[in-house]
Parts: C-alpha cells; sequence; structure tokens
C-alpha cells in the first residue's frame, strides 16, 4: 500500500466508522500512542499531535460521532448527494462499480467511503488509475467536502473531529496535486514515446 492509499484508507475509515467498531480500534490505538504520524506521508505533525491529544476520552469521542453522522438527526451529512443534487448516489456507484469496485449496501456517496475507494482505486493499479482517481475527485469529492468538513469543524463536540477535519482539508489538497502531478507525469512519458 503507497503513501496515497494509506492516507485515504485512514481518513475513509475514520469518517466511515464509530470509534467503538472493532475494526476502528487498532487504528485508534496508532493514533492514540502517537504512532500514526510515523506512518504518515504528509508534513501535517501538529494537526496529527492534536488528534492524538483528542483521543483521550473515548465515550466522548463515540457520543460526538453519533451526533455528527448517524441516524436521522445527525448534525451533519456525510453523503455528497445532500451537498451537491446533481451527485447522486447511483451516479457514483455506477462509476466505481465500472471500475470492478465491490460495493456492498451501504452509500457509496458518503465521504468516508470516497476516501475509501480512492485507496482502492490506488491499489488496483490500472492503467486508468491516475484518471479514475481525479475523476472520483474532481467529480464527487471535491465539489462538495469543504462544506462538509466546515460543518464538521462547527459542529464537532470534541477536538478530534475538528481536527480530523482540518487534517482531511489539507491531505485532500495534498493528494489532488500528487494526482495533478501524475497525470503531467503521464502526458510527459506519451509525448516521449
Amino acid at each position: 500500500m503507497n503513501e496515497f492509499s494509506i492516507v485515504c484508507r485512514v481518513l475513509g475509515t475514520l469518517f466511515n466508522r464509530s470509534p467503538q467498531d472493532p475494526l476502528v480500534a487498532p487504528l485508534f490505538a496508532l493514533i492514540r500512542e502517537g504512532k500514526l504520524a510515523q506512518h504518515w506521508p504528509l508534513e501535517q505533525d501538529e494537526l496529527l499531535a492534536r488528534l492524538q491529544a483528542g483521543t483521550a476520552d473515548l465515550p466522548a469521542l463515540v457520543a460526538d460521532y453519533q451526533a455528527l453522522f448517524a441516524g436521522n438527526e445527525a448534525a451533519v451529512s456525510p453523503y455528497a448527494h445532500d451537498y451537491e443534487p446533481e451527485i447522486a448516489e447511483g451516479t457514483v456507484r455506477a462509476f466505481l462499480q465500472q471500475r470492478g469496485m465491490p460495493l456492498g449496501d451501504a452509500p457509496a456517496d458518503h465521504f468516508g467511503a470516497l476516501l475509501l475507494a480512492a485507496s482502492w482505486l490506488e491499489d488496483q493499479s490500472q492503467e486508468d488509475e491516475v484518471q479514475a482517481q481525479l475523476a472520483l475527485f474532481d467529480d464527487y469529492l471535491l465539489p462538495w467536502c469543504g462544506r462538509f468538513l466546515g460543518k464538521v469543524e462547527a459542529h464537532a463536540a470534541t477536538p478530534f473531529y475538528r481536527t480530523l477535519a482540518l487534517l482531511s482539508r489539507e491531505a485532500l489538497q495534498a493528494m489532488r496535486d500528487e494526482l495533478a502531478e501524475s497525470e503531467e507525469g503521464e502526458a510527459d512519458d506519451a509525448d516521449d514515446e
């Protein structure tokens, strides 16, 4: 798994699953012990330290996650179609299925699921991987993620989720820049042939 995939997988998991989910426990342990920073490819040490400090009260994190994202009374919708109606869940699902991604019943336009999809696309390393990732970012993630992350910052009751929103905002921009560089590299390689 490369650096791009790691960032997408970590952020996607933290937004997609409650802190009490057993699948998240190893990731929370890495964050709590300050060990995520040694695997984190981006220069975000201060935010990672703040994220680590925010893990102390697990019951508060669970309550914050539930209030922010769970159920009909969630303070912040994690779904693209609630911010950009033209990004319908079915459109996102079709895009991912065309690339061979196995999908369950959960909505495909969830912020965390989209980041996990970006990781999956990176790990599959198809010929058009950069183009697929650019499309995912430009068409399905970036048009609305700023508003989503702003709402998370505004409504979060814990420093952890406010920091996670800031960390994600910076990471998404860095990853989009990396994709642009990869696209330019592919274009240069094509010109050389």
